[in-house]
């Protein structure tokens, strides 16, 4: 004999009633009742979403961004923030289970915090910035947070909308408008929000958005609400707060960002694709790219006159001159001195770089006006797509790129990049890299090396001193039928820079750049090659002696 229960179960199920019973509905939701059309309250709720799923990504996108500028090594940042945020994320629907009544009260509520944690995610860490160097802990923590507050989000709004839709349509239109508004935030924060609000005013807008969301659900559903007088406070509240920030946010950033550097900034500016900072201290200048130094005005002749000249004299010809890299215009201004050449491309990524180098009156005085010279022609993109879509040949390659500390920069510093340069080379024409410092990054100086051999050049490692960066390397590379590494020693040494205005490169300087002293400059056999699929340099480069300077 069944059980009575299961008895019932499986009658009901045979014989469904004509008039089965309403099921009630989830706690702190609106009755149709409530309001005309149960449509309309279902569609708002979905734009809320579509809005907080934008929100959500850029936020991510954003706190991303942030330790990647102010802690280093990208993939490492993203990695660790997105994969906390997730988590977090996955964490704060389970919270949501906990929230039995007053639901729309709750999402009003998490969209408040979350409009608040956002907008203050940027000063807070430049404001933490100008008295720790301990960020790290802070800015995951931040990510954990905003995390766990979007994470109720999806599962709040869904339960508050079984209202309205059955079961299939309520979880597949909740997520197809946060899948939609992710979307949306993303090219938002590529293409508008990181070139032209930076990390200034991004996270404010983050906060406005979030905000926007929650005042509209106030305003429109006030008499279904629980609380409507402490909703009310926080709306008061947030409006203040946001509002404040509006007034304090740029000089709040300028001060934690100044305090990160010894001298006065002059110019910052974040690009889609770095933080470019110029700082003055009397008449002298510095150049910042996410933190790292590019030059000092002071001495930065004893770093472009060798990464230029020596590859300039030894080349057969000097008609066409490619430069990757090099955006402030004082390696075109060396190559700039010879009067054969014809045609001088510049390849840099960034046109914010370009652009200061090309308008900013410190940065023309120091390039001597190179980017009004009719023999330069300056284009903006990755240069390895450059370099593979180019048909021509180029005299010579000029390649003055930041370190390769990242996974991306490593790529322009790889085996298959370097025989795609090779290909490129006109007949008796030299290629030179700047290979960082030889004391302090010893491996990426070597890998550099062994991986332009690889590549099928003949190589010379050569070095000198710059005050402001410490002992600097370079590799200069020419075909093995153009000259043999002896060969190329031999003329390196013997080179006198003859009618080449020079503020720091002699001839007697040539011979003493190839002098290493007792510690080899040649490819350590333990020292692995670089390539694309097993980019190593970053790896060497966060290896290296740089906390000794």
């Amino acid at each position: 004999m069944r059980p009575r229960a299961l008895s019932r179960t499986t009658s009901m199920l045979s014989h469904p009633s004509p008039h089965p019973a309403p099921q009630s509905p989830a706690a702190g939701a609106v009755s149709l009742t409530d309001r005309p059309s149960g449509t309309r309250r279902s569609l708002l709720l979905k734009a809320c979403l579509f809005a907080t799923g934008l929100s959500g990504i850029v936020a991510e996108f954003v706190l991303s961004t942030l330790a990647t500028y102010l802690l280093g090594n990208a993939i490492l940042q993203w990695t660790l923030v997105m994969s906390l945020m997730l988590f977090a994320m996955g964490a704060g629907t389970r919270v949501s289970r906990a929230l039995h009544r007053h639901l729309l009260d709750c999402f009003i509520a998490v969209e408040f915090l979350l409009s608040l944690l956002c907008a203050v995610s940027s000063v807070s860490i430049y404001t933490l910035a100008a008295f720790t160097e301990s960020l790290n802990l802070f800015i995951y923590a931040l990510a954990i947070a905003i995390g766990l507050l979007i994470g109720m989000e999806i599962p709040l709004v869904a339960r508050i909308n079984e209202t309205y839709e059955t079961l299939r349509t309520n979880i597949a239109g909740v997520l197809e408008q946060d899948y939609y508004g992710a979307l949306a935030g993303g090219l938002l924060f590529a293409f508008v929000a990181l070139p032209r609000l930076g990390l200034t005013y991004t996270p404010l807008a983050l906060g406005a958005l979030n905000f926007s969301v929650a005042a509209t659900l106030f305003l429109r559903c006030r008499g279904s609400l629980r609380r409507p007088r402490l909703l009310g406070a926080g709306l008061i509240a947030c409006t203040a707060i946001l509002a404040g920030l509006a007034l304090t946010v740029e000089p709040i950033i300028l001060y934690g960002q100044q305090s990160r550097y010894r001298d006065k900034i002059i110019h910052a500016e974040q690009t889609p694709y770095q933080n470019i900072v110029l700082t003055q201290f009397r008449d002298t200048y510095w150049l910042f790219l996410d933190g790292s130094l590019q030059f000092s005005s002071f001495d930065e002749a004893r770093y472009h006159e060798p990464l230029v000249h020596p590859a300039m004299q030894l080349s057969r010809d000097r008609r066409r001159v490619l430069i990757l890299g090099g955006g402030d215009g004082l390696a075109a201004r060396e190559a700039l001195k010879y009067a054969e050449v014809e045609e001088l491309v510049l390849v840099d990524l960034d046109p914010g770089v370009t652009k200061l180098g090309r308008t900013h009156p410190a940065l023309r005085r120091l390039n001597a006006n190179a980017f009004d010279s009719p023999r330069l022609r300056v284009i903006n993109m990755d240069g390895a797509l450059y370099v593979r879509d180019e048909p021509g040949l180029f005299d010579v390659v000029i390649i003055d790129l930041p370190d390769p500390k990242s996974v991306a920069l490593a790529r322009l510093f790889s085996l298959e990049f370097y025989q795609l340069l090779r290909r490129r080379l006109a007949p008796g024409g030299v290629l030179v890299t700047q290979s960082t410092s030889p004391a302090m990054a010893p491996s990426v100086f070597q890998s550099i090396g062994k991986t332009l051999r690889a590549a099928g050049f003949s190589v010379l490692p050569y070095h000198t001193s710059v005050p402001s960066m410490g002992d600097w390397g370079w590799h200069l590379a020419t075909a093995p039928d153009a000259a043999s590494e002896a060969l190329l020693r031999r003329r390196f040494a013997a080179l006198t820079y003859a009618g080449i205005t020079t503020r720091y490169l002699t001839a007697e300087l040539s011979a003493a750049m190839l002098a290493f002293g007792k510690e080899p400059p040649g490819s350590a056999d333990e020292v692995e090659i670089n390539t694309e699929l097993r980019p190593v340099l970053p790896t060497y480069y966060r290896a290296g002696r740089w906390g000794l300077l």
